[in-house]
């Protein structure tokens, strides 16, 4: 189903100025104002539900919208019902790309990575698709693999609906910050684990992207890499060898994957530059085409750079590498 979050925030608004309306008839103002509701970041695009149900293993948190809970800077925790943000092209070229904002698996900050990266897209003709996916520390039962599935999903739902978008189905790539990295990078190596049984017809169409752009990700869950709330939140304190490997990006990269872009810094004090070292080498040794870009300097968690830095060149590097492979093709 697809219709504009504004809607459902439209009515919760209305709801609450009504209850406002009731008190202020019965009681005298005491204090400032309230402040009136806030339209989140992203409000006015259309959105995708993933699944037709509870999603698989059902569980989960409750949202005060019903799919989940957003800050004013664009900060999303309470994720009830997975989805996708809609981000169309004006002038599309036929390619799609999925957005994974980071948040180390705890939380999703689509204000600063998601929502300004899928504009960026659309502006070069890509459609662009900002996915809000489950958390797995927030009660699914599906456990640390509950944001795998919705990206798998949301690549089926895209091929199958790909006219509707303007897409080539055959063009549909992913990109990944962060904690979203290391989801994007287990949807690039991990296409074909079936890791839900079909809900409908369109679970029977490719979940492999056409390729995978991962930045500043976190790949590995092996000390002494190991230092990040994505391998807190998914194996917990104490992992075993086989726990911190099976989530670990690298140990399940094959032959006849999707092409990678990697870009990281190397003074990232977070997800540490070996993370990208390490999947290039994995990569290299699997035969897939990579491109790898390391700065200098960026830190960690820039989304598009900042202007002026070295990092803030990796999303024209992107752009021309997806253009070189052919995705952007008119």
């Amino acid at each position: 189903m697809t219709f504009a979050r504004r809607d459902l925030l439209a009515g919760l608004a209305a709801s609450l100025s009504a209850a406002g309306g009731t008190e202020a008839q019965t009681q005298s103002p005491v204090g400032p104002p309230r402040p009136g509701p806030f339209m989140a970041p992203g409000s006015d695009l259309d959105v995708i539900d993933l699944w037709p149900g509870l999603p698989p293993g059902g569980g989960g948190p409750i949202a005060a919208d019903g799919r989940f809970d957003e800050t004013r800077e664009g900060v999303i925790t309470n994720v009830a019902r997975p989805c996708l943000l809609v981000v169309r092209a004006s002038r599309p070229n036929g390619a799609a790309v999925i957005v994974a904002a980071g948040g180390g698996y705890r939380r999703i900050d689509i204000g600063n990575e998601g929502l300004p990266v899928a504009n960026w897209l659309a502006t070069a003709g890509i459609a662009a698709f900002v996915l809000v996916y489950r958390l797995p520390g927030e009660g699914w039962s599906a456990g640390p693999v509950a944001a795998l599935q919705d990206v798998q999903r949301a690549l089926r739902l895209i091929r199958a609906g790909a006219a509707d978008y303007a897409v080539d189905p055959q063009r549909i790539g992913v990109l990944g910050f962060s904690a979203g990295g290391h989801l994007m990078g287990e949807a690039a190596v991990r296409y074909a684990d079936g890791v839900y049984a079909p809900v409908d017809g369109r679970d029977a169409l490719s979940a492999r992207p056409e390729l995978a752009g991962l930045i500043y990700p976190v790949i590995t869950l092996r000390a002494p890499f190991d230092r990040t709330s994505t391998r807190r939140v998914l194996v917990g304190d104490a992992p075993t060898p086989e726990q911190a490997a099976a989530y670990s990006v690298d140990s399940h990269v094959r032959e006849r994957g999707p092409p990678m872009f990697l870009a990281q810094s190397a003074d990232d004090p977070i997800a540490v530059v070996d993370n990208s070292l390490v999947m290039f080498s994995a990569l290299r040794r699997a035969l897939i085409p990579t491109e790898m870009h390391l700065f200098e300097r960026g830190g960690h968690g820039y989304g598009l750079g900042v202007p002026g830095s070295p990092a803030a060149a990796w999303p024209g590097l992107f752009l021309t590498w997806m253009r070189r492979r052919g995705f952007l093709r008119a």
